[in-house]
C-alpha cells in the first residue's frame, strides 16, 4: 500500500483526476486466464496470467509512473470468499490538467495487457512454473495404473 492513502469522498463531477474515485479499478479476475467472460475476465485468455493476485498487480505498476493504491474489496462476480481472492486496484491514469500519467498506457486495456505480461516475468512466478512442471513430470514418471481397481 502507499504510504500516504488520499482521502475518499463520495463521487461528484467536480472531482479532479488526482482524487481517488476518479481513478479505474482493476480486480485480479479482469486478468484471470482460469475465468471466462461472464465471471468477468476482461482480455483474451490467450494474453490472461494464471490466478493473479492483487499483490502481483501492485508490484507490476509500482515501477510504472502511475499512482496506485490497494482497496480491501471483492470483485461482485467472485464466487469464492477466501482472502486470497480479495483486492483491487485503482490507478490513476489522469493528471490534473487531463493528460496521461503515462502515454504508454493511455487507456484501462493497456494497463490490464500491460500487468499480464509483466505478472509472468515477477520473480515469485519464476519459481513457481519450474516447480509445477517438475511436479507433473514426477506424476507422470511414477506410472502406474489409473482407474477405480478392481471391482468386488
Amino acid at each position: 500500500m502507499a504510504a500516504s492513502q488520499p482521502v475518499r469522498t463520495n463521487w461528484h463531477p467536480n472531482k479532479k483526476h488526482t482524487d481517488v474515485e476518479r481513478w479505474i479499478c482493476i480486480y485480479p479476475a479482469y486478468i484471470n486466464s482460469k475465468k471466462t467472460r461472464q465471471e468477468g475476465r476482461r482480455l483474451p485468455k490467450d494474453i490472461c496470467v494464471e490466478n493473479p493476485t492483487y499483490a502481483e498487480i501492485r508490484d507490476v505498476l509500482s515501477v510504472t509512473n502511475l499512482r496506485v493504491a490497494v482497496e480491501n474489496k471483492q470483485y461482485s462476480r467472485e464466487r469464492s470468499r477466501e482472502l486470497q481472492m480479495r483486492g483491487r486496484i485503482r490507478v490513476q491514469m489522469r493528471n490534473d490538467d487531463g493528460t496521461p500519467c503515462n502515454p504508454d498506457l493511455g487507456t484501462r486495456e493497456d494497463v490490464m495487457r500491460y500487468v499480464s505480461t509483466r505478472i509472468p516475468q515477477l520473480k515469485t512466478r519464476q519459481g513457481k512454473s519450474g516447480d509445477h512442471q517438475q511436479h507433473v513430470q514426477a506424476q507422470q514418471s511414477a506410472g502406474g495404473k489409473k482407474g477405480k481397481g478392481k471391482r468386488r
